[in-house]
């Protein structure tokens, strides 16, 4: 514990060691903010390429976070 008696976070560090998945997380996170800002203006056809936008993205936080390899 720190001198103030709380807990230190291990995010910052986690950042650091794992920089691919924050990549993808942010890509994944500011993709989902602006289809929660937008989803009601947008055409069906954008609605659904956003969805699998979003598809793919969760695909890729899986694959990054598990070690995966990059799909054939």
């Amino acid at each position: 514990m720190s001198p103030a008696g709380k807990r230190k976070s291990a995010a910052p560090e986690e950042r650091r060691r794992n920089r691919p998945l924050r990549e993808v997380l942010d890509e994944f996170l500011e993709l989902a903010r602006s289809l929660a800002r937008r989803a009601r203006e947008m055409t069906p056809a954008e609605l659904e390429y956003a969805q699998q936008r979003l598809e793919w993205l969760a695909d890729e936080v899986w694959r990054v976070a598990s070690g995966e390899t990059a799909p054939p």
